[in-house]
């Protein structure tokens, strides 16, 4: 058992929660209407690209960014073992759970950048997004949070 004592980041943690909060709420809403009416995108957004709809991009939003970031933020507060994600934390002195904070940044500029591209244009939430990512990033590599989060 680790002595997570004075060993979080608060910061990351709520970082995380807001990322897991906007990406549960529009993924559902995705989910339920893939038309994209219900939260004003319009269908004709998606005409170059994969998708005739947007519920496998709602299903996308709520795991990867939904999901997972709950997960993390749940390792980041309780310092929880999960062998599966150890599996794949490439910083085995870290804890997974600042790792896994460290690639949903990275994830989250990705799939900005992709939505960027398909839809050839950029808009606020863009914006919004795509410094939350940088934010998660920078707030991850923070020494002081780093420290928090080596394993001992």
């Amino acid at each position: 058992m680790v002595n997570i004592k004075g060993k979080r980041s608060h910061a990351l943690i709520i970082l995380q929660a807001f990322l897991a909060i906007g990406a549960l709420a529009g993924g559902t809403m995705l989910i339920t209407d893939p038309s994209g009416e219900l939260i004003g995108m319009p269908s004709s957004l998606l005409q170059d690209s994969f998708f005739p709809d947007y519920l496998i991009p709602g299903i996308l939003l709520f795991c990867v960014f939904g999901i997972l970031p709950v997960i993390t933020a749940s390792g980041l507060i309780l310092w929880w073992e999960w062998d599966a994600a150890q599996r794949f934390n490439i910083f085995k002195e870290k804890h997974w759970s600042w790792t896994f904070s460290l690639y949903s940044g990275f994830e989250l500029i990705i799939w900005i950048m992709v939505q960027v591209y398909i839809l050839d244009s950029v808009s606020f939430i863009h914006l919004v997004y795509a410094m939350l990512g940088l934010m998660i990033q920078i707030a991850t590599m923070l020494p002081s949070v780093q420290a928090k989060y080596t394993l001992q």
